[in-house]
């Protein structure tokens, strides 16, 4: 049997092999370039799987639905960002940042923003369980910038931060409108 790869390359159903690890890199990223052309409402996953040069079929063996496919997406690129370093800060300044950062991850492409607000409300299971685990590596990331303790105030953060990104998905806020805020929300809580 083939080796298993890393954890960071890891889809949220199995441990995956460098053949199908490469295959849900190719799916995630056609994924992108279909929403850009297509918009939301007509990605499908028929769509990205031509665009991945996959069969349909062997999509939906990694993906259960749209949604789950553009959550992967987001929770991909969050734990690729490199653990934000604030030398010299103090807490509320590595709170900002880390807020800042997660905020602004597909702050570039409007398309992608606005499908993670959508994908992420989705009742697929397998988006519920990349759900919590974004919720968790945001959590934790917060966590470290805060120190231990801090479980009310990172509820508090975690609150602001979903109800920004909603705001930004739904385009009533740029996305780094929904940095700024988040930063003086968080300045205001922790001052």
């Amino acid at each position: 049997m083939s080796e298993q790869v890393s954890t960071n390359r890891e889809a949220t159903r199995r441990r995956l092999t460098e053949k199908q690890a490469d295959t849900i890199d190719r799916l995630t990223a056609a994924a992108v370039e279909v929403l850009s052309r297509e918009g939301y409402p007509g990605t499908t996953i028929r769509l990205v799987a031509a665009a991945a040069g996959v069969g349909t079929a062997t999509a939906y063996t990694y993906f259960s639905s749209k949604e789950h496919l553009i959550s992967e997406v987001f929770w991909r690129r969050l734990v690729a960002a490199p653990p934000v370093r604030v030398e010299g800060a103090d807490r509320v300044a590595h709170v900002v940042a880390v807020l800042r950062q997660v905020s602004m991850l597909v702050a570039d492409e409007p398309a992608l923003a606005g499908a993670v607000s959508s994908a992420l409300l989705g009742a697929d299971p397998d988006v519920k369980h990349l759900r919590v685990c974004i919720g968790v590596e945001i959590r934790r990331r917060l966590g470290e910038a805060l120190g231990s303790g801090e479980h009310e105030t990172i509820a508090i953060l975690e609150v602001l931060y979903s109800g920004a990104l909603l705001h930004g998905g739904m385009g009533y806020l740029s996305y780094e409108e929904v940095a700024d805020l988040l930063e003086a929300c968080a300045r205001r809580l922790l001052g």
